[in-house]
């Protein structure tokens, strides 16, 4: 059974539901990383005997644990700690991956697939107001964080205004603190889209998940008070079991 498990306690004198006390206290465990990702999480039936509580407890734990991304079940193998999602402040917040991690204690990297200059017709060309046969900058990312891809993104940019962004190196520079140090113009606004998808093959291989599992798209536009048309558009697919975005709303 383990130390670890052998340091929860629960207590059937308190209001607070058995359940909830387990959640908690194998949260707990988690975040002071006593319990890290992998481990694997000891069968219902053995915690059980261990807690002196019924299955449905242990269960209801566990399911609410595997919502929230910390707990990952493999059908005939078991359950293990995952590696928790990754709050994201992006429909909240304008500010750079890079800026965001950082701010989480996690450590970013950018790899750059592709930096190069296309032609339409595309959809960015239609959200952009141009042309549907004008140039575009396409820039190809996959971004990362403590050595794990959490999202990977295709952004396009009218090309003949911002073509100096080609000599860019954007494995270490951010996009948005590019056109501001560049061209001085600074992102402002954003207008955002999601939608739940099914990964396609590619996008599987790049973030290192199975074929069809889960991935939030996000279609974003950008604007800035320095110019009057968009300045970018991008298509990013964050993956499913490693991020979870949060909105403050207020009244």
């Amino acid at each position: 059974m383990g130390v670890v498990f052998d340091s929860i306690t629960l207590d059937k004198n308190i209001p607070v539901p058995l359940y909830y006390q387990l959640k908690k206290q194998i949260l707990a465990l988690i975040q002071n990383t006593a319990l890290q990702e992998g481990d694997m999480i000891p069968p219902e039936n053995e915690l059980c005997e261990l807690f002196k509580v019924s299955r449905p407890t242990i269960r209801q734990a566990f399911s609410e644990l595997v919502t929230e991304g910390y707990l990952n079940r493999h059908k005939g193998k078991g359950t293990f700690v995952s590696y928790p999602k990754v709050e994201e402040r992006f429909f909240s917040k304008l500010e750079t991956f890079q800026e965001e991690m950082l701010s989480k204690g996690l450590t970013p990297h950018t790899m750059v697939i592709d930096l190069s200059k296309m032609t339409g017709p595309h959809e960015a060309t239609e959200s952009l107001g141009l042309p549907f046969d004008a140039p575009l900058l396409y820039l190809c990312r996959l971004r990362s964080a403590n050595k794990i891809p959490l999202v990977y993104v295709e952004t396009f940019l009218p090309y003949e205004p911002y073509k100096k962004l080609m000599d860019v190196d954007f494995g270490v520079h951010s996009l948005y603190d590019s056109l501001e140090r560049i061209y001085k113009v600074r992102v402002n606004r954003v207008r955002r889209e999601i939608e739940a998808i099914n990964a396609p093959k590619k996008e599987a291989e790049l973030l290192q998940i199975t074929k069809n599992k889960a991935l939030n798209l996000v279609k974003t536009t950008a604007y800035s008070e320095a110019v009057p048309d968009p300045v970018e558009f991008s298509i990013a697919r964050y993956r499913g079991d490693l991020n979870k975005f949060a909105v403050d709303i207020y009244r």
